[in-house]
């Protein structure tokens, strides 16, 4: 037996990798189940060469087992396997990469498409994250190699010498320790390897011996009890009856990912099917983009367009990083631009290491670039949409529409590629780009007035007025537009977004009706002082609706104040009066309310009536702008049924 010290530069070295190596204990799966991969698809790659014998028909599987009475999982392939010499040189010496020394050594015979990635030494060591001790059994493919064991228990001594494997491959036994008690469970470990290896290109399969032992057990006593019956029973059929066959075990992973397939080769039913067994989504995508790059990197994907709801807040997406077929990261915004995380795919990124690091990332030329194809790709996609099926893309829209608008914000370069094809909402349901609905929109100076709806309830009577008059207004109604209209601004010279209830338009008044004494005296101020209010402003207009009675009006540079307060506030108290509403209360000079108000008011008998409706209406026009508070409410309610047992002849 042979005896010695690892190679490492520190003592420490261990305690660290167990540690802080990983961020996720369970990642020793992967690590462990890769190498595994990686040393069957060497083999493979030998085996062209010519270099390696395969026997015909030759199956190659990972095997994960747990022994839960031992405490052990067990990790076995029919891979290359190693020899002494490539223990020593592979785990011996932490963190020596042996993909790289068989991909010097066959450089000249293996394309950029064949690459092999896999890690050796820090990769393996994962494993002590969850044992106490770790044990190799290898037989390599050379001719006439000799088995070889290895042992170790996490510090930097080990024992290694002459194995008992008769068989080619490796067979790694993890002696799990009381961190690793939870990876006992086949129900979790299998949750582990179908997240970390549902795709990885060699059929991987779990087991437990625990349940085998326990169905033998129940078996040899069921033959004991009734061994007179069975001898009887087998002398009578042995001639007839067929020995029952075993199904056959079913890997737990999908050795050839649809994302691997030529876009042209596959089908609509297999794009669904995919995203439904990915993300368990059961609703239909809307589309799907299949990537495909090998220079000047490799990458391969679906990206997939779900039905999204309308607000940013509760949008989740989830794009998938795999490296040649392993999990890496879900959601990685250094390799996938932040806006694309709206969406749900899977990318495979050979480039990428397994162990994946911001700083890495952050620096990395091949990642920038990586992100600027994805991001002209969906562009390109959206736009071929937009061009090829007006109608089509008109009908995604509500679904990607918060996509696009976040997309636009976060990358200028993504709104100059797709501005064309953002469309927006109208009041009549039509679907317009911004140059459509700028046609026939109000010129104020030099800028184009798009008025918009934030919400079509609380603002209905605006809309009302607007169709009345045959105008026009866009619906904005997620927490995203109120960035997305000042960002338009920003680029969008010539156009002023208004909101609908921000100002009364020109077309929406009476221009046969004189505007001398339009506001009667002394009507401002008694408003005020009915609605103890000294800062609101009131005015009469001749409205061409009849139907409306007043309306409160909110300066759109007072609107954007609050909203950024609250946006960029951070929940802070602001000081008393900064950035209050101004509002306007216009009162309709059409209305017949309104003229019997103007007449009450000049009446000192009807004051208290004029105080009663002046109030109520007030509170009417309130109710088109936003809720009432919980007080304003139950005055409310109090005032109308005082207001209708007036109408009723009461008293």
């Amino acid at each position: 037996m042979e005896k010695g010290n690892l190679s490492i530069h520190s003592e420490n070295i261990l305690p660290i990798i167990k540690k802080w190596l990983y961020s996720d204990m369970d990642i020793f799966v992967r690590e462990l189940v890769s190498n595994g991969a990686d040393a069957i698809t060497k083999l493979k790659k030998l085996a062209d060469f010519g270099e390696a014998t395969l026997d015909d028909g030759e199956e190659f599987f990972i095997r994960v087992v747990i022994d839960k009475e031992n405490r052990q999982i067990i990790i076995e392939d029919n891979g290359i396997g190693m020899t002494a010499d490539e223990i020593k040189e592979y785990i011996n010496q932490i963190a020596f990469s042996g993909a790289n020394a068989f991909m010097e050594k066959y450089s000249e015979k293996t394309d950029a498409s064949g690459e092999i990635i896999g890690h050796f030494g820090l990769g393996f060591y994962s494993a002590f994250m969850v044992a106490d001790k770790v044990q190799i059994d290898s037989l390599s493919y050379k001719k006439g190699a000799e088995p070889v064991w290895w042992e170790s228990d996490g510090t930097i001594e080990y024992s290694m010498g002459e194995g008992g494997k008769n068989t080619r491959g490796t067979k790694i036994t993890l002696f799990v320790g009381e961190s690793g008690e939870e990876f006992l469970d086949l129900w979790k470990l299998r949750s582990i390897l179908t997240k970390y290896c549902g795709f990885v290109p060699v059929p991987v399969f779990i087991d437990e011996i625990k349940e085998e032992v326990e169905a033998e057990e129940a078996t040899e006593s069921t033959e004991s009890t009734d061994s007179t019956e069975a001898t009887e029973s087998t002398e009578s059929t042995e001639s007839t009856d067929k020995p029952e066959e075993k199904a056959a075990p079913t890997p737990v992973n999908d050795t050839a990912p649809l994302w691997l397939k030529p876009a042209n080769e596959c089908t609509d039913e297999e794009y669904k099917a995919f995203y439904h067994k990915v993300f368990s989504d059961f609703n239909e995508p809307l589309f799907w983009i299949h990537l495909n790059m090998d220079y000047p990197f490799r990458l391969k994907g679906i990206l997939y367009f779900p039905k999204m709801k309308h607000d940013l807040e509760y949008i989740e997406g989830q794009v998938k990083l795999f490296n040649n077929q392993v999990f890496v990261a879900d959601n990685i915004k250094e390799v996938i631009p932040e806006y694309l995380l709206l969406l749900k795919g899977v990318m495979d990124c050979p480039d990428l290491p397994l162990n994946v690091s911001r700083s890495f990332l952050q620096n990395d030329t091949t990642v920038k670039k990586m992100s600027g194809y994805i991001s002209r790709k969906v562009a390109d996609k959206l736009n071929g949409l937009f061009k090829k099926d007006r109608d089509e893309y008109n009908g995604y829209w509500d679904d990607i529409a918060p996509f696009i608008k976040y997309g636009c914000i976060k990358e200028r370069e993504f709104y100059d590629k797709i501005k064309s094809g953002v469309l927006y909402k109208t009041i009549d349901g039509k679907y317009q780009t911004l140059d459509e609905f700028i046609m026939d929109a109000p010129l104020e100076g030099e800028k184009k007035i798009v008025y918009y709806v934030t919400n079509e309830q609380l603002q209905s009577q605006y809309i009302q007025m607007f169709k009345e008059q045959s105008l026009s207004a866009v619906l904005l109604t997620t927490n995203l537009d109120t960035p997305f209209v000042s960002y338009l601004e920003m680029y969008e010279a010539g156009v002023k977004f208004t909101r609908i209830d921000s100002d009364i338009t020109g077309a929406l008044k009476d221009d046969d009706v004189s505007q001398e004494d339009a506001q009667p005296e002394g009507l401002e101020a008694r408003f005020r002082e009915i609605l103890a209010n000294e800062k609101l402003a009131v005015r009469t207009e001749p409205l061409k609706s009849t139907d409306v009675s007043a309306v409160l009006l909110l300066s759109e540079q007072s609107r954007r104040m609050q909203e950024m307060s609250k946006m960029f506030g951070g929940g802070q108290q602001l000081p008393p009066g900064m950035f209050d509403e101004e509002l306007t209360l216009v009162l309709n000079r059409n209305h017949s309310l309104v003229q019997k108000l103007t007449d009450m008011a000049e009446k000192p008998e009807r004051a208290a009536d004029t105080e009663l409706v002046a109030a109520h209406l007030y509170d009417l026009a309130m109710l088109s702008h936003k809720p009432l508070s919980p007080e304003q409410m139950t005055a409310f309610i109090k005032r109308s049924n005082k207001i209708l047992e007036m109408a009723a002849g009461g008293e």
